[in-house]
């Protein structure tokens, strides 16, 4: 008789009754630490990232960096292995384990193999810090914690405006433009802009027992939308009204299944809409992406990804071969001028076409978007903790239209959709009978 392998909810009913110790909520604070402060705050970007808004890539190749998330892996995994034992890499998600491994597989094909390899592996580390995290500490703890480390980056933000030079675009950087533009502790404006959005929109959503302390989350929105508006980011303030939308839909819908399969249909009846509206003007469309200055140069490098997905369509040019690898980097043919210095594709589901193929692009659809899509779609957990949840996926599902952020290093967009992710399931798992 064949017995059915236990599920990442069996492991998680199995384990034994420890709660999360003061070491264990240290190591994920270090985590934290790590992807949104860095080791070196304040520091000049690379020249293309200072002038194109990317994420610079030192998480991959950085020795010190690499060596301090080596050692919070190895701290996590021994803190998720006292609860779970030899089942601890079953709450791994599946589908992210497949994409990972895929990742991998791709240095059979990339140019620069080892940088494939790489990368790929800071991409393993960082799920599994993540996921194991979150799950030793449980949904709510972790949120909280994350929220004090938000907090405490806004007040360091804000504060350095005033007191350090750095922290606001200076001239004499590669694009002039960006004079003046604040930055707080990050090498770039669309950074900053974007921790300040999701700053936003996790104490605005936060549940709270008590009016004072709502008060005070409110306070706190106030200030991190100021600064989000300071850094002159019109993606993430743009972004930031939608996902602040649709989370206080979900909310308010979720309650009842008619009225969240209401808010499904209108939701799918806008979506179809803008397109027909873009269909039915097509030139409009058209004349916008063939201007190689429309946003910020961003359609120009649209321009060359979709030429290379073209003739690449299935595979890819390996994962990770996207920026610093110089005349092998897959657009290094159909680019010139100054796109060449491009740090990142400014969309990351183009990206994924570029790097993975069509193959991963969806493993990565399956895993990243359609997978907590249906997690959301579930009427079981904490319904206020959802909401936070749901609009930090909106945001930064919308933030890579404008920017590449899935899989992108250790970028903080990229760790705050793991974390979203890393609740999410564990939130599912604590409400599973």
């Amino acid at each position: 008789m064949n017995m059915p392998l236990p599920t990442a909810n069996d492991v998680a009913a199995a384990a034994p009754p420890l709660d999360a110790t003061w070491i264990d909520q240290a190591i994920f604070v270090a985590f934290l630490l790590l992807a949104f402060v860095g080791l070196s705050p304040f520091s000049p970007p690379p020249p293309a990232v200072a002038q194109f808004g990317g994420v610079a890539t030192t998480g991959a190749g950085d020795i010190a960096r690499q060596l301090c998330y080596l050692l919070v892996f190895a701290a996590v995994l021994i803190a998720a292995a006292r609860r779970y034992r030899m089942q601890t890499m079953r709450l791994v998600p599946v589908l992210l384990v497949i994409l990972l491994a895929w990742c991998v597989v791709s240095a059979a094909w990339s140019p620069e193999p080892a940088v494939t390899v790489r990368r790929a592996g800071l991409a393993a580390v960082l799920v599994v810090i993540a996921m194991l995290s979150v799950e030793t500490l449980g949904a709510a703890r972790a949120a909280a914690l994350w929220r004090w480390i938000l907090l405490a980056v806004l007040v360091v933000n804000i504060v350095s405006i005033r007191f350090v030079a750095q922290a606001v675009h200076l001239p004499g950087e590669a694009d002039p433009q960006l004079v003046g533009d604040w930055r707080g502790l990050y090498g770039h404006k669309n950074i900053a802009g974007s921790v300040g959005a999701m700053t936003a929109l996790i104490f605005l959503y936060a549940p709270r027992a008590k009016l004072w302390h709502k008060a005070l989350d409110l306070v706190v929105v106030a200030a991190a939308v100021a600064f989000t508006v300071m850094t002159r980011s019109k993606s993430s303030l743009g972004m930031l009204v939608v996902a602040t939308l649709a989370a206080a839909l979900y909310r308010l819908a979720w309650r009842r299944d008619i009225d969240r399969l209401i808010a499904a249909v209108a939701a799918g009846a806008v979506v179809v809409a803008a397109v027909v509206v873009l269909i039915s003007d097509q030139s409009v469309l058209l004349r916008f992406f063939a201007s190689p200055d429309e946003l910020t140069g961003r359609t120009a490098i649209w321009q060359a990804e979709v030429a290379y997905i073209i003739d690449h369509p299935l595979l890819g040019a390996g994962f990770g071969t996207f920026s610093d690898t110089g005349g092998l980097s897959p657009l290094h043919d159909y680019v010139g001028g100054w796109v060449v210095a491009a740090s990142h594709g400014h969309n990351g589901y183009l990206q994924l076409l570029v790097t993975v193929g069509a193959v991963g692009f969806v493993l990565a659809f399956a895993a990243l978007v359609a997978a907590p899509a249906m997690a959301f779609w579930d009427r079981c957990g904490d319904l206020g903790l959802k909401a936070m949840l749901f609009s930090l996926f909106v945001f930064l599902l919308l933030h890579n239209l404008m920017e590449t952020d899935f899989l992108e290093g250790d970028g903080v967009a990229w760790v705050a959709y793991l974390l979203m992710l890393a609740m999410l399931y564990r939130l599912r798992r604590e409400a599973s009978p």
